[in-house]
């Protein structure tokens, strides 16, 4: 299913623009050598997340590509499960093909989204910027989005 989605701004630890001292290189950086234990590489990808506002959608996983559990990735809390999905986004004529990352919201700590809210990984877009209108594709089998307004 494809929506349009409008580029927002996150909380910024994921890329390290929040300067929170415990992940002075953003959490994506210190979860990236635990997921590659696990068998996911995540090089490929711009070391932050695109956060996109799906609304009025909200979403309900189905059967994510991979899900990683109980990975004590940090000093700081308890160890998360991470789900990821199949996704593309579209840009400029130009379709990135990524991840949504989705720590599971039952283990998560802190940094808790709002139910609109996707973030991507995805290979760095030059000229994207917060208030962006941009199409996001997932796959119905791993992941259904649901109209708020029906």
């Amino acid at each position: 299913m494809k929506v349009n989605a409008i580029v927002c701004q996150g909380h910024g630890v994921a890329s390290g623009k929040a300067k929170d001292p415990r992940y002075p290189e953003g959490t994506l950086k210190a979860q990236y050598k635990y997921f590659l234990q696990k068998s996911l590489n995540l090089n490929q990808y711009f070391p932050g997340t695109i956060n996109l506002d799906i609304a009025p959608y909200t979403f309900k996983i189905k059967k994510p590509k991979y899900f990683l559990e109980n990975v004590n990735w940090s000093d700081y809390i308890p160890p998360e499960n991470f789900y990821f999905f199949d996704a593309s986004l579209q840009f400029n004529e130009t379709t990135y093909k990524g991840l949504i990352y989705m720590p599971d919201p039952t283990t998560k700590a802190e940094h808790f989204q709002n139910p609109t809210i996707l973030e991507l990984l995805l290979p760095k877009i030059e000229g994207l910027k917060y208030g962006d209108l941009v199409m996001v594709e997932v796959f119905d089998a791993q992941m259904e989005l649901i109209d708020g307004l029906s």
